[in-house]
């Protein structure tokens, strides 16, 4: 097959790639799903579904029969794989007429899909599969392409559609997805034979072919000619969103704003659980919310279903200064504190207005996209995929608002029916699916020295545990191996990383900006970071003595002093926990300036612990014991200078830390790992200056 060339839309057909697959028709489908699903322009994240229809033999009579594949509920067609697929008998789901009631019985043939399923072992069918069912191509994309929904949410999209695709795209007008909305497209399709695809109002596009490549190349073509049109059509009706109100402060100026300032939107958004953060200067974000239109078009709302249900009905809009000195932090609040309020109350009677008898409660009513002119814009949620997904969509929303206007007139879904989304049974009953969302969902957390060793397994155990976590070292190579290593096992949206010297006030102010602008902030500082020096008094330098004060002392002094300043800020608590010793409490030789310096550790964990409960700032102590795997502390001398200490060799320190505890234990770093987490994780949140031994049983480190 010949390229094709596109403008507007990528095109990753692979005709090698394409041939290995020829026969397979679930494997094309899952081929073009995934090429689909790679470019945002064509549809978005968990947006869309894909479909084909092949014959197979029915395991309980051996005949050949129609079976249609299509991607299940809550997946991703840019992820796909055949066990994200619905498995369903086509003649059984087209029997289903025969029964169907009308609109009151909608949601109830959704449980009846499951009497159609042919593979048992297939993912739970979604409830646009009848609008796939119904038509009779063997291979079917519906997809929210940004430039098709600007023409389907315009105000003059039948006619637009119409015309400039000749008759050769059908128009259904808006109505949510369900059974009839199949029957409606089967109806469409019977009434205009030929035709391409149709345009679905408010909502994204249908588009088919007889084979997975003749689908694949129709929806692009579909989506090029959309695209295109919007793009002769920019400027004649005047400046985009009626030109610029306001100009973009510098992007170095932008990103300090938004440090400045997320911390105290992340506290706002948190007043019922707590969110993760994410920021955006994009520049289709700065071209809408630095615009004449922003105070038109940002209170209507979104138009397409997947765009809103992650969005909310409308994004809150600050009504501050771009050049506000952000740094009167009281002096905000007091400014903001009085629109995060009127939201609240916007969104309560819109639900209020909108509920039916058997709604189900009322969800968070905070925003979930802040627009902030000059700036960018912020996203919150449960967790960093989400809030970035969530930003991502507003995004799509800007495209199609910017469409539409060119056009025509943007026009948002009636307040009604985006409630009956967003509040329908069967989506709630998908929420009540998910997974109970783990202890440390929410929280943030920088652990300093995280690129190995205790530091590592603490970050590793958190992010298990639901957070996201700031990875830092002083050493850059480690702390690319680490981000190489936390990539492959948790995935990009659980970490951000920076270079952290603990003993450089702007590089721990850097630090807490890369998490500040990551996530929006941070619950959990772990001081971790350390060092050992195990020298006689006689050898002690004054080197080694600022060296192991300058680390353990200072840093961990100065880390909590910025990390206090960025929970303040959130005014919803937090946690420092100290990793500390044993040395703290137990004497021994060659260990003055190491042992000294680890009590002033504890001492000072103590005093910030009475200063900081009134904000219900936790501080805490861990106090480990020998822990020798993969660990910075046995560098520079430490192992000889302690085996020397007790007469033995390096090699047998293992087994003499553990044979001297009172459990013959030997200590990792998930230990002590696991101590953090049972001061974090939910069980202990009226814990504040205390310690947890983890050294397998010291008795002299007994705290007495």
């Amino acid at each position: 097959m010949k390229t094709k060339s596109y403008q507007y839309v990528d095109y990753l057909w692979n005709d090698e790639k394409a041939q290995a697959l020829a026969g397979d028709e679930v494997a094309l489908l899952i081929y073009r799903s995934n090429l689909l699903g790679a470019d945002l322009r064509i549809t978005n994240y968990g947006g869309g579904n894909t479909s084909c229809k092949s014959m197979a033999k029915d395991p309980l009579t051996g005949v050949e029969t129609e079976v249609m594949w299509i991607k299940g509920s809550g997946g991703d067609i840019g992820t796909l794989t055949k066990d994200g697929l619905a498995a369903l008998y086509v003649d059984r789901l087209r029997d289903l007429k025969n029964i169907y009631q009308g609109l009151d019985q909608e949601d109830e043939m959704v449980e009846l899909f499951n009497h159609c399923i042919y593979d048992l072992a297939s993912k739970a069918p979604s409830i646009d599969t009848p609008l796939h069912g119904f038509l009779p191509f063997k291979h079917i994309d519906h997809l929210h392409p940004d430039a098709a929904i600007a023409i389907a949410a315009s105000k003059d999209g039948e006619l637009i559609t119409k015309t400039l695709f000749k008759g050769k795209i059908g128009w259904v007008d808006w109505q949510k997805p369900g059974f009839d909305l199949g029957l409606q497209l089967k109806q469409c399709l019977d009434e205009n034979p030929g035709i391409n695809g149709i345009m679905l109002g408010s909502h994204g596009l249908f588009t088919w072919g007889d084979t997975a490549y003749e689908s694949y190349v129709n929806t692009l073509d579909v989506i090029e000619q959309c695209a295109a049109f919007l793009e002769a059509n920019y400027g004649k009706k005047g400046p985009v969103f009626g030109g610029h109100k306001i100009a973009s402060l510098e992007a170095a100026e932008r990103q300090k704003q938004a440090s400045l300032l997320a911390p105290i939107l992340r506290g706002f958004c948190a007043s019922q659980k707590h969110m993760i953060g994410h920021f955006s200067d994009d520049a289709r974000v700065l071209e809408f919310i630095n615009s004449k239109d922003l105070a038109r078009l940002a209170p209507l709302g979104t138009s397409c279903p997947d765009h809103f249900l992650r969005t909310k009905i409308s994004p809150l809009v600050l009504d501050i200064s771009s050049n506000m000195d952000l740094s009167d932090v009281e002096a905000v609040k007091a400014t903001l504190a009085p629109a995060f309020k009127a939201y609240r109350e916007m969104y309560t009677a819109y639900y209020e207005s909108c509920k039916h008898h058997n709604s189900p409660a009322i969800r968070d009513a905070n925003p979930v996209i802040i627009l902030y002119p000059g700036v960018g814009m912020f996203a919150f949620s449960k967790d960093k995929q989400t809030a970035r997904v969530a930003a991502e969509f507003y995004i799509n929303a800007i495209n199609v608002m910017k469409g539409a206007e060119a056009i025509s007139n943007y026009t948002a879904l009636p307040r009604q029916e985006a409630f009956n989304i967003e509040y329908w049974l069967l989506e709630e009953a998908k929420l009540q699916r998910m997974p109970k969302a783990k202890s440390l969902s929410g929280k943030v957390a920088l652990v300093t020295g995280s690129a190995g060793g205790i530091g590592k397994a603490i970050a590793k155990k958190f992010i298990s545990e639901g957070a996201v976590v700031l990875l830092n070292d002083l050493d850059e190579e480690r702390l690319s191996e680490a981000e190489k290593e936390f990539t492959s096992e948790f995935g990009i949206d659980s970490f951000a990383i920076s270079r952290l010297d603990v003993t450089d006030e702007e590089s721990i102010k850097n630090a807490f900006y890369t998490a500040v602008l990551a996530f929006g902030g941070v619950d959990i500082v772990v001081n971790n970071a350390g060092l050992s020096i195990s020298k006689p008094i006689g050898e002690h330098t004054e080197k080694d003595w600022d060296t192991l004060y300058n680390v353990l002392v200072k840093g961990q002094f100065f880390v909590t002093q910025v990390a206090v300043t960025t929970m303040k800020k959130q005014a919803i608590g937090g946690d420092i926990i100290n990793i500390v010793s044993k040395n703290a409490l137990v004497s021994g030789p060659n260990n003055a300036g190491y042992g000294s310096a680890k009590a002033a550790q504890l001492h000072l964990s103590r005093l910030n612990a009475t200063e900081l409960g009134a904000d219900h700032i936790r501080v805490n102590v861990i106090n480990p014991d020998a822990v020798i795997s993969d660990s910075n502390i046995w560098a520079g001398g430490w192992a000889e200078g302690r085996a020397k200490a007790y007469g033995i060799t390096v090699a047998e320190l293992p087994a003499y830390y553990a044979n001297r505890t009172l459990l013959n234990e030997i200590i990792l770093p998930e230990d002590i790992a696991n101590a953090c987490f049972a001061f974090t994780g939910g069980l202990l949140n009226k814990s504040t200056g205390n310690i947890i031994n983890v050294d397998g049983g010291v008795a002299m480190a007994f705290v007495r």
